[in-house]
């Protein structure tokens, strides 16, 4: 299993991919344009043709034996920029009465664009066939998350401060939003399922021009709308889990529709980007002796054909890591190269 970014053959593989993402996952909607404009842009990304503010990066996890795409994920460069990018901030108001001598605080939803710049993980999906079980298959999730942040440490420059990530949010066992059903439906003459395709489409002007501007009170909305704020889908609590180990914290922000967390950080703060480092290669012939449980991620330093897998062993006192001849074919390097790796179980 490694990971590269998307190409322009793998769109039948990637529309496949969407119509398993389920309801909720806005980043990628089962539209073939949309989808393929996804991978031009990935493409143009990668060979830094795209000012640094507009770039998306688009990375499959292939399956060397088969082909097949197991899952995905990305990075957008900066959100907001092109298109206004909302959340609604949680906040507190202060209500008191010397007369009655009462003070209360309330709950409050503010419309807000205040990640506007920052970076954003997102599209994470990993096929439910390639979730543990099968040996060949451990830490695949682990993978798709952890390897963007070697891609981010690597190429610093090309980022801004912050990054964060949405978590979808909860639906019922109908598929249908508690926190949508008592809020957004009543200012969006859409269904759930259009205004979500919509926004995954980029189309997200209706947001500001539609949602009021003044604070909402919690207090308004039912108990199951309320229940859901910044909570998240179940399939999502493990990506979530591991955003928290590498330091990103729910500061107050969810999402328009579902009420799902957003998560962030400093980069710099990041737990991947601060212990990654670069090592020396050296390729020996032969199958290596590896370690059971995949613990060292290793990512490649060029942008073009950039690459990452997990390796068998980690690095020896002198910086250099060893690779057998199938690790440095799947990695596509050989002596001499140079990978950004990470021990992924080392304390901070």
């Amino acid at each position: 299993m490694r990971m590269r970014p998307i190409v322009e053959s793998d769109i039948d593989e990637l529309q496949a991919l969407a119509r398993e993402t389920g309801v909720g996952f806005t980043s990628l909607p089962d539209n073939r344009e949309f989808l393929a404009a996804r991978i031009a842009s990935t493409v143009s990304a990668f060979e830094e043709r795209t000012p640094v503010d507009q770039r998306l990066y688009f990375f499959v996890l292939e399956d060397e034996e088969t082909g097949r795409l197991a899952g995905c994920c990305a990075i957008e460069g900066q959100v907001g920029r092109e298109t206004p990018f909302y959340h609604y901030r949680l906040g507190t108001l202060a209500h008191s009465s010397v007369q009655l001598d009462l003070h209360r605080t309330i709950d409050t939803l503010f419309l807000s664009s205040d990640h506007t710049g920052d970076a954003e993980v997102a599209s994470l999906f990993l096929r439910p066939e390639y979730r543990g079980g099968d040996p060949r298959h451990q830490r695949n999730g682990a993978l798709l998350s952890m390897m963007r942040w070697l891609f981010m440490a690597e190429f610093r420059d090309r980022f801004p401060e912050k990054v964060l990530a949405e978590m979808r949010g909860v639906f019922d066992e109908r598929g249908r939003s508690p926190f949508w059903e008592c809020l957004g439906s009543h200012f969006f003459p859409l269904d759930f399922d259009e205004a979500d395709k919509l926004t995954g489409l980029g189309q997200k002007s209706f947001i500001g021009e539609l949602m009021p501007k003044f604070p909402i009170y919690t207090p308004f909305l039912s108990e199951a709308a309320r229940a859901c704020i910044g909570q998240v889908h179940e399939h999502t609590r493990p990506a979530l889990a591991m955003l928290k180990k590498q330091g990103l914290r729910w500061e107050g922000y969810i999402d328009i529709f579902d009420g799902g967390p957003t998560v962030e950080a400093y980069i710099d703060d990041v737990r991947g980007v601060r212990l990654s480092r670069r090592c020396r290669v050296e390729v020996k012939a032969g199958v290596l002796e590896a370690s059971p449980r995949p613990r060292w991620l290793a990512a490649t330093t060029g942008m073009a054909g950039f690459r990452a897998a997990w390796l068998g062993r980690g690095p020896d006192e002198q910086g250099v890591v060893t690779l057998d001849e199938a690790e440095a074919r799947r990695l596509e390097v050989a002596s001499g190269d140079t990978l950004r790796i990470l021990d992924t179980e080392e304390e901070a």
